[in-house]
């Protein structure tokens, strides 16, 4: 962006030919750019490092690595316990007189919409086109081995949280871990609390809210027509603010309604283009197996795209994050391995299924093709391989425009829901590390959320590209932090599970009468 503001100020005529709150509005972006990239951009750089000699980055290894190693560890919790897990969500062992503040299924779709989002449709669109269709197979691998990554941390989170006499509760990784620790002897816990949390809530105000009010500006304005970035914010923050004022409930109750909904509009939208396009799904998988391992069409061949499907899942669903476990510790429940398993859930329906239907539609609709020259995989004659997350809501647009001739509108919708959705969730695990911090109370609450509020008119309004590069470091530094705490608690979550699922199969553990 940075790049782009000093190339038009640059044209002849131009700077002067704009108004002069327009042109200070660029200057002023492209000053805050270049300071907060000088000093912030070595942090930045250390997170999304790759491995030497190749482009994957490390971060994204870390997480693979974590997920295999919980799902290893807890034998497949992710198979064996699904059918429970799909109970739990319906309610049928939920009981309402237990501590916590929101359902089993009120939980799940909070922090659904904190990772259902932009990722989904810009960034499958950018994966499949550099690592090309296989690079599907590898994401659902990912994702479903991040289902035991959200098991563990989940469990934790509703196991460690604080209850209050108000029926309020607040949990997270920064209680797992302060308290974990201090229960185990092990020293460190403090700090390990404080940093993530830290992190958190940078990444909560950046890449969970600015770049969100950011990207739903540039859909919005990209339909009606251009105009100041602010309106858009004001009008987000407001009905934000109207939502997260209510605490957890109040979110609940919007993403219980909002994320079924977005879920159902999108993935109706790509089945619909399946089942006209019928005739080309056993194609599509055959693309997607063959290139999962021999790379077809792609540069980098097989390990192309197992970096992209890899990256794209690991970005998506957040899972080891530790994001999630915020939301879930909110549940009402007195069992935490209950919300743990509901939880492995989530990079399923994120990751298998939303992601995979983006992945489908583009490879069916045949706007992704190889160049025969270089053998790279091309969107208008470009290699994807320079497209950026616009240009990936372009490739994604296009292929589903090719079925339904009206869809960019309601690709518009999806992104305007998917942003509000994610800046609601964030805006409460923000606030959790923010307590953590300074403390609970009415007081502390109110200033937190109105500087989250006031970060999302600067969202919409400024293009700071550094500040989100920033805020996205920060998020996945937050799972540096939170996956090394989940190696020295996996043991605690593996003894609340033989405790629960020995229960559960003797029958002391029944369904509720409701």
């Amino acid at each position: 962006m940075k790049l782009i503001t000093k190339t038009l100020l640059a044209v002849p005529g131009l700077a002067a030919a704009m108004p002069a709150y327009a042109q200070e509005a660029m200057s002023l972006d492209d000053k805050v750019n270049e300071v907060f990239a000088k000093f912030t951009g070595p942090f930045v750089n250390l997170i999304f490092a790759p491995l030497p000699g190749t482009s994957f980055p490390w971060i994204v290894l870390w997480l693979v690595v974590a997920a295999s190693v919980f799902t290893i560890y807890f034998a497949l919790v992710q198979v064996r316990f699904f059918g429970h897990a799909i109970s739990l969500v319906k309610g049928d062992y939920s009981d309402p007189h237990d501590a916590g503040e929101v359902s089993h299924f009120q939980a799940l779709a909070t922090a659904l919409s904190g990772t259902v989002g932009l990722g989904n449709i810009a960034g499958v669109a950018v994966a499949v086109g550099i690592g090309g269709p296989g690079a599907t197979f590898w994401m659902i691998l990912a994702g479903l081995l991040g289902m035991a990554s959200k098991f563990t941390e989940c469990t934790l989170g509703v196991k460690y949280r604080n209850e209050y006499p108000d029926g309020t509760v607040s949990g997270g990784p920064m209680y797992y871990i302060s308290k974990g620790f201090a229960e185990r002897g092990l020293p460190g816990g403090k700090p390990l609390a404080i940093l993530f949390s830290i992190f958190c809530i940078l990444g909560a105000l950046g890449g969970g809210n600015m770049f969100q009010a950011n990207q739903a500006h540039a859909q919005i304005s990209g339909i009606v027509g251009d105009y100041p970035g602010w309106i858009t914010g004001v009008i987000f923050a407001l009905v934000v603010f109207a939502v997260i004022v209510g605490g957890i409930k109040s979110i609940a109750n919007v993403t219980e309604k909002v994320v079924p909904f977005m879920g159902i509009l999108y993935v109706g939208a790509a089945l619909i283009i399946l089942i006209v396009n019928y005739d080309k799904i056993g194609w599509a998988f055959g693309q997607i197996f063959t290139g999962a391992f021999t790379g077809l069409g792609i540069a980098g061949g097989f390990v192309g795209a197992l970096i992209q499907g890899f990256k794209r899942a690991a970005f998506s669903n957040e899972a080891g994050v530790g994001s999630a476990a915020i939301a879930h510790s909110a549940v009402r429940t007195k069992e935490p391995i209950t919300e743990g398993l509901v939880s492995l859930l989530e990079p399923l329906i994120d990751t298998v299924v939303i992601c995979t239907m983006t992945a489908l539609v583009i490879t069916i609709s045949g706007q992704l093709i190889s160049d025969p020259a270089t053998g790279l995989y091309v969107l208008d004659g470009n290699s994807i391989a320079t497209v950026d997350g616009n240009s990936g809501v372009s490739l994604t647009s296009a292929a589903f425009a090719s079925g339904i001739s009206w869809f960019p509108y309601v690709l518009a919708v999806a992104v305007v829901l998917f942003a509000f959705s994610t800046m609601i969730s964030w805006s409460y695990y923000g606030l959790k590390a923010w307590t953590y911090l300074f403390g609970e109370g009415k007081t502390s609450e109110l200033i937190f959320k109105v500087i989250f509020c006031i970060f999302v008119v600067i969202g919409a309004a400024a293009s700071l590209g550094p500040v989100i590069d920033f805020s996205d470091a920060a998020i996945f530094a937050m799972a540096v932090v939170n996956i090394t705490a989940l190696y020295f608690l996996m043991s605690i979550v593996r003894k609340e599970l033989q405790s629960y699922s020995s229960r559960l199969a003797s029958g002391e553990i029944k369904k509720f009468k409701h």
